[in-house]
């Protein structure tokens, strides 16, 4: 029997896409990789997906797990593959209020587990712009970031449990809900971030936490990115380390986003070089209940605290929001960060971390290395400074690869020189493929490769993906 004959049969032909049925799933959300899937699949849970991996590992056909597909990094392209969509696995199976966790399938849609988690006054804290589209699995399989890291984690700190279907079609149950766990090496963490090289992710325990009763946000201008950490410092001995957001966006960022949203109006009524968001959580009722007079206690502590900097000179401006459509207004402001970056072309898109205090040495670094591969290249920056993560964009001159190999291999020796990371939050899939084998410690390299040949002798799932060859 033909391989989609025997996937109809196991799943039912509406499971099994074929032709321009594929279309959806056809090319990424920046249509910079494209591909014709063999078939998209859409399992309706964990057994049906153990079924297709195992039909999968008795023909040596490569399975390519997607979700959202708000990827940048190609690693949902699946040229000749089994596209795997985890879209129906959508059930927020439990929600323990008590316990502050929630089990969810891999096809649940990040802001609807923010939604349901809200009504219980708690919160899923993880959160980016693509939390409209993006799912739990592609959350999971990236160990995504995003805005809050500061505060609450990566996604790997997030997690208790997690369901894996593996490259023979066994389920490993690791689906727990305990914080404390020793027996043996930690599986868990192994699969998350390994982008569905390893095992298909199904199910995740996750934590939730008490949703901030207020929150107090501003926009604030600070002289150097050296001032901008004093003021997060300090901003954090004066909450209690209740700084959620801590997020860069240079003058050229500003210029863009006014530039792309014709409605978006300048934070500032003067321009800055250094632009910081900022935001502060506060789940204290004491912080958060209304004063006789309307004030917002975390609210006013914060504008207290600017308010001082402003006189000894620490910040340059400042402005708070004084209500939710002022805070909206700033986030739209800086997640609109793919629009702004990837409205101009060509491009060189990196996604790095360095020490906090190294950000400003990077960018300094990097404007000279720029300049002198291509005097008519610039570049675009926005960072979520807190935890050192720098989204660098380069834009040269002329579309020529040589040119932006050039540019990609300059971002890496920086980093590389810093002893930062050239893979931040966005995973590695096939775009940076090439950076892990020059740039990666080789005895690492070595044990990856040892553990994918180990699980995965096959290499059916996802090949030529996050571990080079």
């Amino acid at each position: 029997m033909d391989i989609l004959d025997q996937l109809r049969s196991t799943l039912g032909h509406d499971a099994v896409l074929t032709g321009s049925g594929t279309a959806k799933w056809d090319q990424d959300w920046t249509g910079a990789y494209q591909s014709t899937p063999l078939a998209v699949l859409r399992p309706r849970n964990t057994s049906d997906v153990s079924a297709i991996i195992k039909i999968a590992y008795r023909t040596k056909t490569p399975v390519v797990p997607v979700s959202g597909n708000t990827g940048l990094n190609g690693g949902a392209q699946a040229q000749g593959a089994l596209l795997l969509s985890l879209d129906r696995l959508n059930t927020i199976s439990v929600l323990d209020v008590q316990g502050r966790t929630a089990t969810v399938g891999a096809g649940v849609i990040l802001s609807n587990l923010h939604t349901a988690t809200e009504e219980h006054d708690l919160i899923f804290p993880l959160t980016f712009g693509a939390r409209g589209s993006a799912m739990i699995g592609g959350v999971l399989s990236t160990n995504a970031g995003g805005s809050n890291v500061l505060r609450y984690g990566n996604t790997r700190d997030l997690v208790l449990g997690i369901e894996v279907v593996m490259a023979n079609g066994e389920i490993m149950n690791l689906m727990g809900a305990l914080h404390k766990d020793n027996s043996g090496l930690n599986l868990k963490h192994l699969m998350i971030g390994a982008e569905g090289t390893l095992g298909i992710i199904t199910q995740a325990v996750v934590k939730l936490f008490a949703k901030p009763q207020a929150y107090a946000t501003a926009m604030v201008a600070t002289a150097s990115l050296s001032a901008a950490l004093d003021l997060l410092h300090r901003v954090q001995s004066t909450t209690g380390g209740a700084v959620e957001a801590f997020e860069y966006m240079p003058r050229d960022f500003i210029d863009g986003h006014l530039a792309l949203v014709k409605t978006a109006k300048p934070p500032f009524n003067a321009a800055y070089d250094v632009n910081i968001l900022i935001e502060v959580g506060a789940t204290a009722p004491r912080d958060a209940r209304p004063q006789p007079d309307g004030s917002i206690p975390i609210t006013s502590l914060l504008q207290d605290t600017l308010g001082d900097m402003l006189m000894d000179g620490s910040v340059l401006d400042a402005v708070v929001a004084q209500n939710e459509a002022q805070r909206a207004a700033m986030w739209a402001r800086r997640e609109a960060a793919a629009e702004i970056a990837f409205a101009k072309r060509p491009f060189v898109d990196t996604d790095i971390a360095v020490a906090l205090p190294d950000v400003a040495v990077f960018l300094d670094r990097m404007k000279l290395r720029l300049s002198a591969i291509d005097a008519n290249a610039t570049d675009l920056i926005v960072a979520h400074l807190g935890d050192g993560n720098i989204h660098y964009t380069a834009y040269p001159s002329t579309n020529d690869l040589d040119l932006a190999q050039a540019i990609k291999e300059a971002v890496e020796d920086e980093v590389q020189i810093l002893g930062g990371s050239f893979s931040a939050e966005h995973g590695v899939g096939i775009s940076k493929l090439a950076t892990m084998r020059r740039r990666k410690d080789k005895t690492a390299l070595t044990a990856m490769r040892a553990i994918k040949s180990a699980l995965d002798p096959h290499n059916i799932l996802n090949p030529g993906k996050t571990i080079p060859d």
